[in-house]
């Protein structure tokens, strides 16, 4: 067997020039969403699937968020009715274990969802973080996101980020709701008060996560446990069915905004 390669500088070439190709592109997108966790893939999946172009930056390169530890490292994580549906769409094999709830090998549920949101058009990018906003005035409201190389904060550069203009900006960074908390601080007029999550209270989270989801100011939603951050609501813990239901319903309202405009 022959295994075909290229001279080092043609492999470098192709990578940079594709990337490039990539990056221009991205640069002004319809939807940047903040986090490849549960909650952001799956809005990444139904705003795609819906037509939108919709580029993820996750400062990991990996996707999941929380999924991966499952609950303390056991590999599994539980969801109930009706979030069976999201995964079920997306080709996962789900465990019923009786009334309305079902447990998911984490490793699937990570796989899948990634999987499904790549396929309906979504673009994921990895090792990439965002660390402001982008904002205008009359109306106040935000436009998009700056960016950096998660290895470059890490290894505690100063290098100027740069810049990506969208319609909307999704937080799915999960508890610390990253890029609301930034923005409260930098722009006080947004006038947006963040008293963090509560200790775990996982029945009453599940529902509250849900159907406080949404837009916290214009331009910029909240998703996943970003909503328990932002309204101060309970943790739940590996049960993962408000963080899918979560994401599908920030898709639903963005959507619904987008075509409004």
């Amino acid at each position: 067997m022959i295994v075909k390669s290229l001279p080092e500088d043609e492999i470098t070439k192709i990578i940079v020039q594709h990337s490039c190709k990539d990056w221009a592109e991205i640069a002004s997108t319809d939807v940047v969403i903040v986090g490849a966790g549960p909650s952001g893939m799956t809005a990444a999946r139904y705003l795609a699937k819906s037509g939108f172009k919709v580029v993820v930056f996750e400062r990991r390169l990996s996707f999941g968020g929380g999924i991966g530890g499952g609950g303390m490292l056991f590999h599994k994580v539980v969801l109930g009715e009706p979030a069976d549906e999201v995964l079920r769409e997306a080709g996962c094999k789900l465990t019923p274990v009786g009334n309305g709830i079902y447990v998911v090998d984490a490793a699937e549920m990570i796989a899948k969802l990634a999987a499904s949101a790549i396929d309906a058009g979504a673009k994921v990018v990895l090792g990439v973080t965002v660390d402001d906003v982008i904002y205008r005035e009359n109306p106040l409201r935000v436009e998009g996101v700056c960016i950096q190389w998660s290895a470059v904060q890490i290894a505690g550069l100063h290098v100027d980020p740069m810049f990506v203009r969208s319609r909307a900006v999704i937080d799915a960074t999960g508890h610390d709701a990253e890029v609301i908390t930034v923005a409260s601080k930098k722009i006080p007029n947004l006038s947006i008060a963040l008293p963090g999550e509560k200790s775990a209270y996982s029945e009453l989270s599940e529902q509250l996560v849900v159907e406080r989801t949404g837009k916290v100011i214009e331009g910029l939603y909240a998703t996943g446990m970003a909503v328990a951050a932002v309204h101060g609501l309970p943790r739940m813990g590996p049960i993962f069915g408000s963080m899918l239901l979560s994401g599908k319903k920030v898709a639903e309202i963005v959507e619904k905004d987008l075509r409004r405009r």
